[in-house]
């Protein structure tokens, strides 16, 4: 067997092959629904109404949606120049940190001016701790994809230090929590009396902003250039070295706001739990979208929808809410396959 590289596809074709991955995980996980001895139809028809059958289940969609779509958008500016950042869950705690470190009173300041100087501070630090392994590969040729990895448990770890240390809330029953972030420090909710905030607002700007930029600048073109070839990119007179810190500097600073969001719009302080894996699932979210900003805001809602919706039909069908991680799994495993047919044909000899 060997692989031929194919034409650039059309849209059409483009479009075929994330919607055939689709029906392929739905195909596969109706198999393990039998398994489980429920119907394969009404445990989708419980996902779909848990996901979006009412006010409450769309908002609560698009809250679970918006921490992905900010490690999704890191994940895909990242990949996109060829830089393997599998670190996204340490750089959201990173921003979560900096976030309650400003936000409970360090800096007493009106709203207006103490949120976007917390976002950009946590922009700074997610983006400081995704260059250590970006000078790592660009000066001493070590694999990013472990040092990402690694730092995730890292940090993990050191957060868990702060919370039964310097973070920890007197308060808190003994419990290893921050305190509570100050009313000023606050993201305000777009419906009052519900969980979403203006996190997802700034997280649907930022999908624009870096479309704009991977589309429409010259570090966008860099980018992509390094990531198609970076040898031929450096021929060229392209700075690959440089475009990568760049790169680097900006997917960290994406992911840290998916902490900021999380702190500052609806947990309120910091905890172990605050993520339950947002910095993976952004690969996923970032895959299913083929790296395109926009299409990042598509599959974050879809990833959300699957979580949300089964957490809703475990309750009514019987059938484990771990199907969830089943389904996002298979998609990620069957997105990975249709990109890989759309660029290449096989050939059996």
């Amino acid at each position: 067997m060997r692989l031929e590289p194919k034409p650039a596809p059309s849209i059409a074709v483009a479009l075929l092959y994330p919607a055939g991955a689709v029906v392929v995980t739905l195909a596969l996980t109706a198999l393990l629904v039998l398994a489980a001895g429920a119907s394969p139809l009404s445990v989708f028809g419980l996902v779909a109404r848990g996901a979006a059958g009412s006010q409450f289940a769309i908002l609560e969609t698009l809250t679970r949606a918006t921490p992905l779509i900010f490690t999704g958008l890191a994940v895909a500016v990242a990949f996109r120049a060829r830089l393997w950042n599998i670190g996204a869950e340490a750089q959201l705690y990173a921003g979560a940190v900096i976030t309650v470190v400003l936000g409970t009173g360090a800096l007493p300041w009106p709203s207006w001016l103490l949120l976007p100087a917390i976002a950009i501070s946590a922009m700074i630090a997610g983006a400081l701790l995704l260059l250590f392994p970006a000078v790592l590969k660009t000066r001493l040729g070590v694999d990013e994809v472990v040092t990402t990895l690694l730092l995730n448990f890292v940090v993990l770890l050191f957060v868990s230090m702060l919370l039964e240390g310097l973070l920890k809330d007197p308060m808190g029953l003994g419990w290893p929590q921050s305190r509570k972030v100050i009313e000023a420090a606050q993201l305000p909710r777009i419906i009052t009396g519900k969980r979403l905030h203006y996190g997802f607002a700034l997280a649907i700007a930022s999908a624009v902003i870096v479309w704009v930029i991977m589309k429409k600048t010259a570090l966008g073109y860099e980018m992509r250039a390094v990531g198609h070839n970076p040898e031929a990119s450096r021929f060229a007179g392209i700075p690959v070295n440089r475009v990568l810190m760049k790169t680097a500097i900006l997917s960290g600073g994406l992911a840290a706001l998916a902490g900021f969001s999380e702190v500052a719009g609806l947990k309120g302080n910091l905890t172990l739990d605050l993520s339950p894996g947002f910095g993976y699932s952004g690969i996923v979210v970032a895959m299913l979208a083929m790296l395109n900003p926009l299409g990042v805001v598509a599959a974050a809602i879809f990833v959300a929808g699957i979580f949300v919706g089964a957490d809703a039909m475990s309750r009514t069908a019987g059938v484990p809410s771990y199907i969830a991680d089943v389904m996002v799994a298979l998609s990620l495993l069957t997105m990975v396959v249709a990109i890989l047919l759309m660029r290449f044909r096989v050939r059996w000899r």
